[in-house]
């Protein structure tokens, strides 16, 4: 038998609804595919429907929202294929970039699925399919329906590299008795540093360790190397820099930031790299509003003499537009999001410049500044400031490169302690799960 999880008032609300949203849920998808946003071949994954047949053996389903998320968790699936080479892998996260490059970079013992939306249906027809043995979310996902889904099915549930912003500790802090009994359902909690770590206890999170944080054993971003060889051909010895990840709000400032930058170097480039690609052309008439000359990567435009702004709406190509520059701005930390994570453009040589807003990367972001590896800055001017010191002072630059390498180089190791604290968790067998029955059955 299924086993009934007890639920708060607040969460059988929550359920209620979501299991009443199924007619608005299913309009979200169908807009969001004639949008470009969602995979129609692919999108009934998102209702729970399986794309996949489920492998034999014993399975270990990972989730993470988006591309820095699905991308820290390939060094953790290394790890545990070395420590037991029977396991396969699940792999779900929310985003057209995020399966991309899954689908070009997980190993053959994984899969990768869109994940549900958060109706009980929904996860009812993808646990009966999959009936992972394990269950590991990645960093911050916590949807109350996918996490009683798994009390109720008996998987064993860890959340792992979580984070916790101060904002977020707030906002749940107002309906705590329900993020109790979500954080009650993991079997175990690995946090990504001490200040998460202290905001999760808080919130009753039991037990909660911290083996360091899976991003700083991360990769360098891939790039293709004739592809990096034409650019820097085009972009030839003009200064550069990049706005990468940036969201709406940014793109102009990054646009006004050019304006008053090519005043000392008229001969300036701009690489601009919005967080999400579908805005390509409206960003493009921001530019072109601000009199910026743009071209346009998902058209193939050349980058010309007289190209201001180099807009790289496209997917996946963050470590070839990293190797481009000296200089990155991080995106999303001019506006409330929260910043991005500074850890990959500082394993490809580049200074880091990021906004007042680094709330959910705010270990990366201090080690980064502690070791003179990045600046905050707090407006417009300032950025502007510090951006023509870079420029101006190539040297400099490069020391903050160099410093950021420094901080990034090597492996940690946070993936092998993880994978030894999941190990326990897993079966001794390779004999996969039986599906249950259905209540009442």
């Amino acid at each position: 038998m299924v086993s009934p999880v007890k639920m708060t008032l607040g969460l059988r609300t929550y359920r209620r609804l979501a299991a009443s949203a199924g007619p608005l849920f299913r309009l979200i998808l169908k807009r969001r595919t004639l949008q470009g946003k969602e995979n129609p071949d692919r999108v009934t994954e998102k209702q729970g429907f399986a794309s996949a047949v489920r492998p034999e053996g014993p399975l270990v389903w990972l989730h993470g929202a988006s591309v820095g998320e699905s991308l820290s968790m390939l060094p953790l699936i290394e790890t545990l294929s070395e420590a037991r080479p029977d396991l396969r892998f699940l792999v779900t996260t929310g985003t057209l970039t995020s399966a991309e490059l899954m689908d070009e970079r997980l190993p053959t013992s994984a899969c990768h699925q869109f994940v549900p939306l958060d109706h009980p249906r929904y996860w009812d027809r993808f646990f009966a399919h999959w009936r992972p043995d394990l269950a590991v979310i990645i960093e911050s996902e916590l949807w109350p329906n996918m996490i009683m889904g798994c009390a109720t099915h008996d998987i064993p549930l860890v959340l792992a590299n979580a984070r916790l912003s101060e904002k977020s500790a707030t906002s749940w802090g107002r309906v705590r008795r329900s993020i109790e009994q979500l954080l009650s359902s993991f079997d175990l909690v690995l946090a990504q540093d001490e200040r998460s770590a202290a905001r999760l206890s808080a919130l009753r999170a039991d037990p909660v360790e911290t083996p360091g944080n899976l991003k700083s054993d991360a990769q360098p971003l891939p790039a293709d190397s004739a592809i990096l060889q034409d650019l820097r051909a085009q972009i030839g010895d003009r200064p550069c820099w990049i706005a990468a990840s940036t969201h709406e709000g940014e793109e102009a400032l990054v646009g006004r930031v050019h304006l008053e930058l090519r005043k000392e170097f008229p001969e300036l480039l701009t690489i601009l790299a919005p967080r999400h690609p579908t805005r390509g052309a409206a960003v493009a008439c921001e530019m072109v509003e601000l009199g910026l000359s743009v071209a346009q990567r998902s058209k193939s435009d050349a980058i010309a003499e007289d190209t201001n702004v180099y807009l790289a709406d496209t997917l996946g190509e963050m470590g070839l537009l990293f190797q481009l520059v000296p200089i990155a701005f991080i995106g999303g930390s001019f506006v409330d999001i929260g910043g991005h994570n500074p850890l990959e453009a500082a394993r490809l040589d580049t200074a880091i410049l990021f906004g007042p807003h680094m709330f959910n990367f705010e270990e990366a972001a201090s080690l980064l500044l502690d070791a003179g590896a990045a600046v905050q800055v707090a407006t417009e001017v300032e950025a502007t400031e510090r951006l023509t010191t870079w420029l101006s002072a190539p040297a400099e630059a490069n020391l903050a490169a160099k410093r950021g390498k420094e901080v990034v180089s090597g492996s940690t190791h946070v993936a092998e302690r993880i994978t030894q604290k999941l190990l326990p968790l897993l079966p001794k067998t390779a004999t996969p799960k039986a599906a249950k029955p259905k209540a009442g059955q």
